[in-house]
């Protein structure tokens, strides 16, 4: 069936990551939700909540009261336990209810995952898809940060997310396996070192994982920096301003090395005449593409490479949502097996 851009039909363009969950819709709607979901520990957090779950970041603000749940892990779906892939069905069907569809209209979505996500994953993510969508279809995020921004040709795609860093070489086709690669070292590698990294310099600290990625949020950086990052933490019960200036610098830095040879070995898919070309379009996306600096110290690592230029998507998180979206609007579902896999066409 071809989806034409009339009333009755519902596109989405959905970006499942490891910490958040972008989507948008053909009718502007555009959210941001954070891939977790909490149920209440005992009926005392039922009773508190008067729910049995809570998405998002609320899940995040109440997690002493919560076990939380990330059905996504190291870019791929967790099915550790049946709560594991609740998680991932409440996730996606709370993103496609926050869309608003109508009563009758077709949902068809395209949606995005790392580039590392298996065929069992996809097939998975599918499975639970066909309960909310007429049409879906999962193909790699890069790929749909690529489609977005329009960097379909002799460019390099870095998608920094939280579970993995997808390094994608786009060469005019549609980018297969050996086009694609990710690294196990994103968001949460640097959250995690990070912790560690505070409470080493700071004995008695009180500081959790999340306090760390909010951290890190705010004030992530690589290279020199003019001024001390101060944050209100506290050690053993009292507020304290402490410097983590040193400590995250340091924790952002781990990822620099590996994304570097990523791209060397990326460049190797182009032919050696398209090589300059594809070094001068080198894309920064996702949410940890926002750590200063991170594109400089990458040109600066590859300058024996020659012209080296690094540009920051024009909205990271929300660039393979994007970019998903548009193709889901341009392209009639009938093709959609063209380019992923795909149920309900």
């Amino acid at each position: 069936m071809t989806i034409k851009k009339t009333e009755g039909v519902l596109l989405l363009g959905i970006d499942l990551g490891t910490a958040r969950t972008a989507v948008m819709s053909n009718r502007q709607f555009r959210a941001l939700v954070h891939t977790v979901v909490g149920f209440p520990k005992d009926i005392i957090g039922v009773k508190i909540l008067n729910r049995t779950q809570v998405i998002g970041v609320e899940a995040i603000e109440k997690r002493a009261i919560l076990d939380l749940y990330h059905p996504l892990q190291d870019g791929v779906l967790k099915e550790a336990s049946e709560k594991d892939l609740d998680a991932a069905h409440e996730i996606l069907q709370h993103v496609v209810e926050l869309a608003q569809p109508k009563t009758g209209e077709r949902i068809c979505g395209i949606i995005g995952v790392p580039a590392r996500a298996s065929g069992s994953d996809k097939s998975q993510l599918l499975k639970i898809a066909k309960e909310f969508m007429d049409v879906a279809m999962v193909v790699s995020e890069p790929f749909m940060v690529a489609y977005g921004q329009n960097r379909l040709n002799n460019a390099i795609i870095l998608d920094v997310g939280a579970g993995t860093i997808d390094i994608c070489a786009m060469r005019g086709t549609v980018p297969g396996p050996e086009s694609q690669m990710s690294i196990l070292k994103g968001g949460n590698y640097i959250d995690a070192l990070l912790e560690t990294a505070i409470r080493d310099a700071n004995p008695g600290v009180q500081v959790d994982r999340y306090l760390a990625q909010g951290i890190k949020e705010r004030h992530g950086f690589v290279g020199e920096t003019q001024q001390r990052v101060m944050v209100p933490l506290r050690i053993q019960g009292k507020p304290a301003d402490v410097d983590v200036t040193e400590p995250l610098r340091i924790t952002c830095e781990t990822i620099v090395a590996d994304m570097v040879e990523g791209i060397k070995r990326m460049l190797l898919q182009f032919d050696p005449e398209s090589q300059s070309q594809a070094l001068a379009n080198l894309l920064l996306a996702g949410g940890g593409s926002r750590i200063r600096g991170l594109g400089p110290m990458i040109e600066s690592q590859l300058r024996d490479y020659g012209q080296i230029r690094v540009t920051l998507a024009d909205d990271p998180d929300f660039a393979g949502a994007e970019g998903a979206l548009k193709l889901a609007t341009e392209l009639p579902t009938e093709y959609w097996d063209q380019i992923g896999e795909v149920i309900g066409a």
